[in-house]
């Protein structure tokens, strides 16, 4: 399985994306892969500094995509920058990560980390912890996720 991500300095250039050369460039890929999934995200908020989309530092990302119900999407969103923002932020081995949304109150939490041991540190410690506070389960409809190990071939 890879995990692609890209970024967009705005919508406007992702539309001329699609537009101009997204289907050209897909017809010559066709056959090389199976089962692509895309979803678009705005950015809502940072996790911890400024995000950037540089990956050259980080060995692991995690990866949270969140489908909430959605009388509790308001509340999901209040926890994120309330408590597990700043749960992350505090964490040493945590690089930055990137809050966004989804139209179907559907949410994608990246976090980038500077080792699977630093992520371990925060996980074990922290997130039964987190989880209780934020009440993150009557939120969640639908979690899926991952842990990536980076590729620095592969990285741009």
């Amino acid at each position: 399985m890879a995990h692609i991500f890209s970024f967009w300095e705005s919508r406007a250039f992702y539309d001329s994306f699609m537009a101009r050369s997204h289907d050209r460039l897909a017809s010559a890929q066709a056959g090389t892969f199976k089962d692509a999934q895309v979803r678009l995200f705005d950015h809502r908020f940072d996790v911890k500094t400024g995000f950037e989309p540089r990956f050259t530092d980080a060995d692991l990302l995690r990866v949270a995509l969140c489908r909430v119900h959605e009388e509790r999407a308001e509340h999901f969103v209040r926890m994120q920058e309330k408590v597990w923002n700043p749960a992350m932020a505090g964490s040493p081995g945590m690089i930055r990560g990137l809050f966004g949304e989804a139209p179907g109150n559907e949410f994608l939490v990246l976090s980038m980390w500077r080792s699977a041991a630093e992520h371990g540190k925060y996980r074990t410690e922290r997130v039964e912890r987190l989880a209780l506070r934020a009440q993150t389960e009557a939120d969640i409809a639908a979690l899926a996720g991952d842990v990536v190990d980076m590729e620095a071939a592969w990285t741009v």
